[in-house]
C-alpha cells in the first residue's frame, strides 16, 4: 500500500473510470486509430536497444511499441486495473504497479534507464503537491545525459507556470535542464497559450537518493 497521497486518477474520477479507459483505447485500436505518436517520438530520441520507461503507461500501447522496436521497455502505472490490461493486451514489456512519487530503480530493473516518457495526461492526474517530487523521481531513475520527456496540458491544478517553476528548481540543483519544448509529438513548435507541451529534459549529474 502506498504511503503517498491518493492521485487524482482515483480521487477526481467516477467509479468505473479505469474500465472505461481500458475499453475506450481498445475500441480506438480496433478502429485503427493512430495511438503511437509518443512511441515514434521516443524511438527517435533513443539509440537502438535503449532502456526506456513508460511512466504512467496506462494500457501499455507505447511500452509495447518500444519493445517491438527492440528496446528494453518498462511500463509503470499506479492503477492495477490498467497494468492488468497492459499485460493482457500488450505483452512484452516489464510492467509494474507503482506510484510515480515513489518510483525507484527497482521498478526499472535495478539500474538507470536511458529515457523516460511521461506522456498523455499523467501529470494532471498525480496527487496534489507531488508534481515536483514526481519529476525528481523520473530524473532519479534516468542516467546522467539521458532524457526525461514530459507531456502536459495547462488545465487543472498544474498549470504550465507551475510546471516551469518545478523545472527551474531541477535546473538550479543540477538535476536536469530543458532541451526542447514542442506543441505536439510531431515536433510542431510550441507557442505561449498552447494547449499541450512536450518538454524534453536532459538529466544532469546531480545525484538523487532513490532506493
Amino acid at each position: 500500500m502506498t504511503s503517498s497521497p491518493q492521485p487524482r486518477w482515483f480521487t477526481d474520477t467516477k467509479p468505473g473510470h479505469s474500465q472505461w479507459f481500458i475499453e475506450r483505447f481498445r475500441a480506438l485500436e480496433a478502429d485503427g486509430a493512430d495511438l503511437l505518436g509518443e512511441a515514434r517520438f521516443a524511438d527517435m530520441l533513443a539509440a537502438r536497444g535503449s532502456r526506456i520507461l513508460d511512466a504512467g503507461c496506462g494500457t501499455g500501447r507505447m511500452a509495447a511499441a518500444l519493445h517491438e522496436a527492440g528496446h528494453t521497455a518498462y511500463g509503470v502505472d499506479v492503477d492495477p486495473e490498467l497494468i492488468a490490461a497492459a499485460e493482457t493486451d500488450h505483452p512484452g514489456p516489464t510492467y509494474g504497479v507503482a506510484d510515480l512519487s515513489e518510483l525507484a530503480l527497482s521498478d526499472v530493473g535495478g539500474e538507470p534507464v536511458d529515457l523516460v516518457m511521461c506522456a498523455g495526461n499523467v501529470m494532471v492526474f498525480l496527487a496534489p503537491g507531488t508534481e515536483r517530487l514526481v519529476l525528481e523521481r523520473l530524473c532519479a531513475v534516468t542516467r546522467p545525459g539521458g532524457r526525461v520527456v514530459v507531456g502536459s496540458r495547462p488545465g487543472g491544478d498544474y498549470a504550465f507556470e507551475a510546471l516551469d517553476a518545478d523545472l527551474a528548481s531541477l535546473e538550479e540543483r543540477g538535476i536536469a535542464t530543458v532541451q526542447h519544448r514542442f506543441a505536439t509529438w510531431h515536433l510542431d513548435p510550441f507557442e505561449p497559450g498552447g494547449e499541450f507541451a512536450v518538454t524534453v529534459l536532459e538529466r544532469g549529474e546531480a545525484p538523487i537518493d532513490v532506493a
